[in-house]
């Protein structure tokens, strides 16, 4: 039995009207190239859609000032971080769509010279020696999208951040694909490339602390100075100016230091994030008054103090230690 002949798809078929088969040949293969594109365009981009619908499900919530019984607290807002969902997962998928679009098209175009007879080898050979050279000078640029798309999805820093990026520390300012510009106190915009960023502390996410070392003279009654500080640091909640941004009640650690002058006592309070800073100002000021009214003074490190000497002897060296209160008689006086 004699095996079917299968024709080439360019082969002319016997009896076909030459209009058909003019349009069965070249445009037919032009046509199916461009489909093809569309739906694997299309297919990649209900991907891209799914996988960052699903970026921002660790997202850390944001603490919002709301009114409770006519007073302000600060409470975790889940909408807040829905809405940086949504524009990490807008950014995310809106990159990756349009460089798999441009991928797609790119090979599409070039089959589709290929398909009208057009020589494309010198064009592939010269593009493939473009790409060595470009993947040399433009791989910090490469780096620098691939991190600020990992920025982005991981939600490492927003607009509004108080942020530490090693070199440069301040409110985050813009956000881009390549380049974070960041402001320090003093005003200075820093312009920092994704890709330099080896590490990011942000003090903006979730909760802050303000900790506070403060040193009393070595020979104080330690329990009596931890009541104290917690009486203080108490009565810190009510006061109008920072209360409100105190989360839990203050704690003392205890002692962190000893020195042959002073003892130092640790104190940490639980702030929202960005108020730690103006509820550590308010609490120093309380405990300088504490301090004050104890009759407490921070003692001076090497303190150097000079003696009176006897008439007659040689003043001897300068001696270290605390303060002491030390009589001079100065001539001419009634004393």
């Amino acid at each position: 039995m004699p095996l079917p002949v299968l024709l080439p798809l360019s082969s002319p078929v016997p009896g076909l009207d030459p209009m058909w088969e003019f349009w069965l040949d070249k445009p037919l293969r032009i046509l199916l190239v461009l489909l093809g594109a569309s739906i694997l365009a299309a297919v990649v981009r209900l991907l891209i859609r799914r996988v960052t619908g699903g970026i921002a499900k660790g997202s850390r919530s944001r603490i919002v000032r709301r009114m409770e019984r006519g007073r302000p607290r600060w409470v975790e807002d889940a909408g807040l971080a829905g809405a940086r969902q949504v524009q990490r997962a807008h950014t995310i998928g809106s990159v990756l769509s349009s460089v798999a679009t441009v991928v797609i098209w790119a090979v599409a175009l070039v089959m589709i010279i290929s398909e009208l007879d057009y020589d494309i080898g010198p064009v592939l050979a010269s593009a493939g020696i473009a790409g060595v050279a470009l993947s040399f000078g433009a791989q910090s640029l490469v780096k620098d999208y691939l991190s600020g798309i990992f920025m982005v999805a991981e939600d490492q820093l927003g607009i509004g951040d108080v942020v530490d990026l090693g070199e440069a520390s301040g409110t985050v300012e813009s956000v881009g694909l390549r380049v974070t510009q960041v402001r320090d106190v003093n005003g200075t915009l820093w312009h920092v490339r994704n890709g330099e960023i080896l590490r990011v502390g942000n003090q903006s996410q979730g909760w802050a602390r303000c900790v506070l070392d403060l040193p009393v003279p070595y020979d104080t009654n330690i329990e009596l100075v931890t009541e104290l500080i917690l009486h203080e640091a108490g009565l810190l909640r009510d006061d109008p100016k920072v209360g409100e941004y105190i989360t839990e009640d203050p704690e003392v650690w205890g002692v962190e230091a000893v020195t042959g002058e002073s003892v130092t006592v640790r104190v940490a309070v639980r702030t929202v994030p960005l108020k730690q800073w103006d509820v550590a100002r308010a609490l120093r000021l309380r405990l300088k008054k504490m301090l004050d009214r104890e009759g407490l003074h921070v003692p001076l490190l090497n303190q150097t103090v000079i003696r009176q000497a006897d008439a007659g002897a040689a003043p001897g060296p300068p001696e270290t230690g605390q303060v002491r209160a030390v009589r001079r008689d100065v001539p001419g006086s009634d004393a």
